[in-house]
């Protein structure tokens, strides 16, 4: 079935394509009656505005992007970004705003993306994400003059307004909670190396290492199950394995809690372990996992808060949203 136009409401109401423009567009020139009547004919019609062309004749597309430089395969297994696309969706669904979603391949491709977007128009705004410390997308977004928020901070946001997670404060109340564990030989797998909460995390795990007498290690993976698993491997056969491990995402986690399984490890016994981005994924395992988490859907809902007001011309400040809590489980405990 065609889908309405303009055209087919004039023809049915015997007014002209301008009388129905003025009407759906409450513009002054139309009688109250005229108005109804056309109104009524449109929605029996089942009409519905064309972002492009209200987009295209100088109003808002009524669509904000969402460009994320990570593999599809990894950006389907991580509950994160499965939970904070919920909550910006739940948000601009209330506020009938789409969400235009595009995975690349690297920071060039999503430049271009950026670019293409706001030459045609296609949408009123952007999330950006995975802040990186060489990044140069804030420098690309503020020379096309397009409304931007960095969802994270504080550093590196190159004068885009952020909403960002305190980093540092839950690194060292792990750190502090493992060493009243017993543990001293603890270890850090962090997500990929050059992303600020990274830098940020990493180097919280450095200070309270040396604060409070631990010795520690660790690697680098990419989020992923099977990275996570080879960097643990050679953790714990190392000649002083650590008794404590600290994975940067819940998919890590799990993997690091197989491996263990797999090298005849006890958890909690030889082996604590503790997740980042607490989700269901570490309530499902045995042992349950360990977790430092917070509500990612509610950080999402509050960043398309900001940037859908920042798109309709109202000033956005940037913040810190909230600092993650550790929930302890039966994957930590006392060192024996």
């Amino acid at each position: 079935m065609k889908r309405p136009t303009i055209a087919d409401i004039a023809r049915r109401a015997g007014v002209t394509k301008s009388t129905v423009s003025f009407a759906l567009n409450d513009r002054p020139g139309v009688s109250d009656a005229t108005r109804a009547r056309i109104l009524d004919i449109a929605r029996e019609m089942g009409w519905q505005p064309s972002r492009t062309a209200r987009a295209l004749s100088g109003g808002r597309a009524g669509v904000l992007g969402l460009v994320v430089d990570r593999p599809a395969r990894t950006l389907g297994v991580e509950p994160f970004y499965m939970q904070l696309i919920s909550g910006i969706e739940a948000e601009l669904s209330s506020r009938d705003i789409a969400l235009l979603l595009q995975v690349t391949d690297d920071a060039r491709a999503q430049e271009a993306t950026y670019r293409r977007w706001w030459a045609e128009r296609r949408v009123d705004g952007v999330f950006l994400v995975d802040l990186r410390v060489d990044d140069e997308r804030a420098k690309v977004l503020a020379e096309l003059g397009m409304p931007a928020i960095v969802v994270g901070g504080p550093h590196g946001l190159g004068g885009l307004p952020g909403l960002w997670n305190d980093e540092v404060a839950p690194v060292r109340s792990v750190m502090e909670y493992l060493v009243a564990l017993g543990h001293r030989r603890i270890a850090r797998v962090a997500g990929l190396p050059g992303l600020w909460h990274t830098v940020m995390r990493d180097e919280a795990f450095e200070q309270a290492a040396r604060e409070l007498g631990v010795t520690p290690s660790g690697g680098t993976a990419d989020y992923t199950g099977d990275e996570a698993a080879r960097v643990t491997r050679r953790l714990l056969a190392s000649s002083a394995p650590p008794t404590a491990i600290v994975y940067d995402n819940d998919v890590m986690a799990v993997a690091g809690l197989d491996v263990a399984a797999e090298m005849d490890i006890r958890v909690p016994d030889r082996l604590s372990i503790v997740a980042w981005d607490d989700s269901v994924l570490c309530r499902l395992v045995h042992p349950p996992l360990t977790a430092v988490g917070l509500d990612i859907a509610a950080y999402g809902a509050e960043v398309a808060r900001r940037l859908a007001d920042l798109a309709a011309g109202r000033p956005v400040t940037s913040a810190c949203h909230a600092t993650a809590v550790l929930s302890p489980r039966g994957s930590t405990g006392p060192l024996r």
